[in-house]
Order: C-alpha cells, then sequence, then structure tokens
C-alpha cells in the first residue's frame, strides 16, 4: 500500500478531505520522526512500538573480496508488533 492509497483510506473512513488525511498522515510521520530523533519510545496500543537502538562497532568482512572491514557503531530505528497486530496477522 502507497502513501497515496493510506490517505484515500483514512480520508474514507474518517469522513475527512484527503488533503485533512495527508495532513494528519504527515504530522504522524513528523511526530514518529522527531520522537526517534529525540531517542525516546512510541507505543501504540494494537500497532507496536517505535524505538531507537544502539549497534555496537564490529568487524565485518566484504562478501565480494572477502576483505574485513570496520564498521561503526550506529543508532537504528526498530518496530516491535504488539500482540493484537500479531493475533490480526495471523487470522485469530
Amino acid at each position: 500500500m502507497t502513501k497515496s492509497e493510506i490517505i484515500s483510506q483514512i480520508a474514507q473512513r474518517a469522513g475527512v478531505t484527503s488533503k485533512v488525511a495527508g495532513g494528519v498522515l504527515s504530522a504522524f510521520i513528523g511526530l514518529i520522526n522527531q520522537t526517534l530523533k529525540d531517542e525516546a519510545e512510541i507505543r501504540i496500543d494494537q500497532l507496536g512500538t517505535f524505538r531507537v537502538v544502539e549497534r555496537k562497532a564490529r568487524i565485518g568482512v566484504n562478501p565480494k573480496t572477502g576483505a574485513k572491514i570496520s564498521i561503526a557503531a550506529t543508532k537504528a530505528p526498530t518496530f516491535r508488533a504488539a500482540k493484537a497486530l500479531k493475533d490480526t496477522v495471523k487470522g485469530s
């Protein structure tokens, strides 16, 4: 599903215009981005939790040449699905 399809579905289900739904979706995405940038977590019941994890520096191997390379420490966003979402996907 694309962003425009999501906007259309939100507009239809909420009974608002596509412009309003697009604004709400953009605000929601911006909120998630800013919250994760501030290294806080977002927990949404029946959906899941967005958070930032720190990955340690490590040594990797270039698969093409076999040479060892140093991979720097980094931060990455993660999402953990809530039980309700997992059950929905399973069909329970």
